[in-house]
């Protein structure tokens, strides 16, 4: 019997998870063909601060290297951005014209970090901090330059300002609310944390908000103002200020979407041979950015294409 062709497209953490837990249940129903947009294959996102600090390598957080896509005769298409779906001959493009064939299609495209729509954002050296290449550019931006600012203090933002400063970096978090992580912390916790942050050498600017950023004659990014007037020079400037999931080749294929790629109880699309999951998926109104529901999505995605309680 001809084995079905199922597509992931996003060789992230979710998406990959959705592969395993298939393979685990039914090994042998599939031909699986995964795009990736990076170079990489699927790494632990969360592990990313430690390899901004320099206490892990890239290496050392990929969870599936190549050998486990071949053994598992998985065709891993990597560094190849899947941009159009035609839903009528079930066939996915990417951008160098790279094709493939679907009975299923699993969307796993994540999130995009929110940027702050001030003017100045498209300088250089305005990044998000999301991936192994905005961690990239702020190792190699450590090296070279002085001064960072980390706008966001949330954890995120925090691990960013962290890792740029014990690069040697002079970092100044700006942060828009009273206290830091006012969503985990009431303010006298959120006050001790800023200490003991601060008497590693960062510091914190609160309740300022940014009108705009400044470059220079090259186009990089020197300077941050904000609307009370005052500026301090920033040589980079990461916005950690949240994500928005990724639902744009959803939309493009016409997708019903809203807040994030809608999908039922079995992580199905409003169309029934496309699946999604991840911080793409908006289930029951809401978008999930932590990883043990997205696991849990994996799981009964998984389930469901290996065709358990059909």
């Amino acid at each position: 019997m001809q084995k079905m062709k199922l597509v992931l497209v996003g060789n992230g953490m979710a998406g990959v998870r959705t592969l395993e837990e298939l393979i685990k249940l039914e090994p042998d129903l599939y031909d699986i063909t995964v795009f990736g947009s990076e170079p990489y294959p699927n790494y632990n996102r969360i592990m990313l601060s430690p390899v901004l600090a320099g206490e892990q390598g890239i290496q050392d957080i990929i969870l599936n290297d190549l050998d486990w896509y071949k053994d598992n005769n998985i065709t891993l298409h990597l560094n190849k951005k899947v941009v159009k779906i035609d839903r009528k001959n079930k066939v996915v493009y990417a951008e160098d014209g790279t094709e493939a064939a679907y009975d299923r299609l699993l969307l796993a495209t994540g999130s995009t970090p929110f940027m702050l729509p001030v003017p100045g954002r498209e300088l250089a050296g305005v990044i998000g901090y999301r991936d192994i290449h905005d961690t990239n550019a702020m190792i190699d931006a450590a090296a070279r330059y002085r001064h960072a600012v980390v706008i966001g203090g949330g954890l995120l933002g925090l691990e960013a300002a962290n890792g740029l400063a014990l690069r040697g970096m002079d970092v100044t978090v700006v942060h828009l609310m009273p206290w830091l992580m006012e969503r985990q912390m009431d303010q006298s916790s959120a006050q001790m944390l800023q200490g003991s942050l601060e008497a590693k050498g960062l510091k914190f600017l609160l309740e300022k908000q940014t009108e705009m950023l400044l470059g220079d004659s090259t186009g990089r990014v020197k300077a941050i103002r904000f609307k009370d007037g005052s500026e301090i020079p920033a040589d980079l400037l990461v916005m950690a200020v949240g994500i928005r999931p990724n639902t744009a080749l959803a939309e493009s294929a016409g997708i019903h979407c809203n807040k994030g790629i809608v999908v039922n109880d079995t992580m199905q699309t409003y169309d029934p041979s496309i699946y999604a999951v991840g911080e793409c998926v908006s289930h029951r109104g809401t978008a999930y950015g932590l990883v043990a529901p997205l696991f849990d999505m994996a799981k009964v995605c998984a389930n469901h294409l290996a065709r358990m309680g059909i």
